[in-house]
């Protein structure tokens, strides 16, 4: 992947979030394919996603990989928690985010965990309400902690 301009960086974290199957009907027959969401973080505030289709389930991810690192942002994190409540909705995703006492660990769930995990929140408590899909659930989260105050 060197030729193409992608350098994965080390310090990021990488966690493949859902993996589905996919297939278009066509004249020829079904056409069968991959979908990968992804979600990359170095701990330390900067969180990235990414979301790719191909025919086999290993291009699609390193596909979502390349997305991932080209769509991160950075949030502001204080030290392990979050500094206020947060709340965003995304599609028909509505997520929570309220900060909790150091030592209570992560109390969230699905997605929203691993998001949270990536970004390098260690003490938080969110509720995801709305619809379970993991790819809203997962861009609800990173537009709630975009809203983050330092």
């Amino acid at each position: 992947m060197a030729g193409r301009g992608f350098v994965q960086d080390k310090e990021f974290l990488e966690e493949v979030i859902d993996i589905k199957r996919v297939s278009k009907k066509t004249k020829g027959g079904d056409q069968m394919g991959f979908t990968a969401l992804v979600v990359i973080g170095n701990k330390k505030g900067t969180v990235g996603t990414g979301l790719a289709k191909s025919r086999d389930v290993v291009s699609a991810i390193k596909k979502a990989m390349r997305y991932a690192h080209r769509n991160k942002v950075d949030l502001n994190t204080s030290e392990n928690t979050i500094a206020h409540e947060v709340e965003a909705k995304y599609g028909g995703s509505h997520v929570l985010i309220k900060p909790a006492p150091e030592g209570s660990g992560l109390i969230a769930g699905g997605a929203v965990r691993t998001v949270l995990e990536l970004a390098g929140v260690k003490d938080a408590s969110a509720k995801m309400l709305g619809s379970g899909n993991k790819t809203s659930s997962v861009r609800c989260t990173i537009k709630a902690l975009q809203k983050l105050k330092a």
